[in-house]
């Protein structure tokens, strides 16, 4: 009798911070100053950089090193506005283009030390100053870059518990289907024509949201992969224990890192 009980309080764990999480992405998004908002992206890659750390078994010393270069990183780029620059997520979108499909085709190992923090500043980097950047562009659009990833992990997970049969990389992550990446990818649509439609968009404005909403949920899938291979490589289950039910700050930003900062470059272009 004690597994339901413990399942049942795992589920209410989980559901109060996602409600908690929410809230406090709305109210940040909506009422922060942009200080208080640069505040909170460099705490929340600083934390992301403690559990990449722990990923790659840095150890204390190098750990620490590793958070508080990042955190100094993030924010001298932010002040050097170098958030307006598409080369800011160019090596971004190299990376999950080029980079992380070959290193998941050939389940390549995790780096070491000094390959490891270059990494970690590639995937943290860019992130963050999307944050920044689509933040100031408009709440609505950050919460929409945001939101994309989140309709599509829901809807994977619903759809493949209801209908998964084949595995979608069962070396990486056992627990993804192809019906539940179907299912996210019509969900994505879906978003995708509610958007045009709430802006009243025209045929040929429709056709690019549906592609870039294609190509941002392909690279979420990544993301999340990439995120479940390290985490495999480390030989844990989260990332971190920093949001009870949900694990850690990696575990629940992994697909939006390869999304937001493509995100931001695709906005850019457009409105270059």
């Amino acid at each position: 009798m004690a597994a339901p009980a413990n399942s049942s309080s795992s589920a209410r764990r989980r559901v109060a911070t996602g409600l908690g999480l929410i809230a406090a992405l709305l109210l940040a998004a909506f009422a922060a100053p942009a200080p208080l908002w640069l505040g909170l992206v460099v705490l929340l890659l600083a934390a992301a950089a403690w559990e990449w750390a722990r990923l790659l078994q840095f150890g204390p010393v190098l750990g620490h090193l590793f958070v508080g270069c990042t955190a100094v990183l993030a924010a001298a780029l932010a002040m050097g506005q170098v958030q307006y620059l598409p080369q800011a997520y160019l090596a971004s979108l190299g990376l999950w283009l080029l980079v992380v499909p070959l290193w998941l085709a050939r389940a390549w190992p995790l780096p070491g030390r000094v390959l490891g923090c270059v990494l970690g500043w590639l995937l943290l980097l860019p992130a963050g100053l999307a944050l920044l950047y689509l933040r100031e562009q408009g709440a609505g659009l950050l919460l929409g870059a945001i939101a994309l990833s989140a309709v599509a992990d829901s809807a994977a997970y619903f759809a493949g518990r209801a209908f998964g049969r084949r595995k979608l990389a069962p070396r990486i992550s056992p627990g993804k289907t192809w019906e539940g990446a179907i299912g996210a990818g019509l969900a994505i649509s879906l978003f995708a024509v509610a958007i045009a439609g709430y802006f009243a968009c025209s045929a040929n404005c429709l056709l690019s949201l549906l592609l870039a909403s294609w190509l941002l949920f392909a690279l979420g899938i990544e993301g999340d992969l990439f995120e479940s291979w390290c985490k495999r490589q480390a030989g844990v289950k989260d990332s971190g224990t920093l949001l009870p039910g949900h694990g850690g700050v990696l575990d629940r930003v992994d697909s939006h890192l390869a999304v937001l900062p493509v995100a931001a470059l695709l906005w850019l272009w457009l409105h270059g």
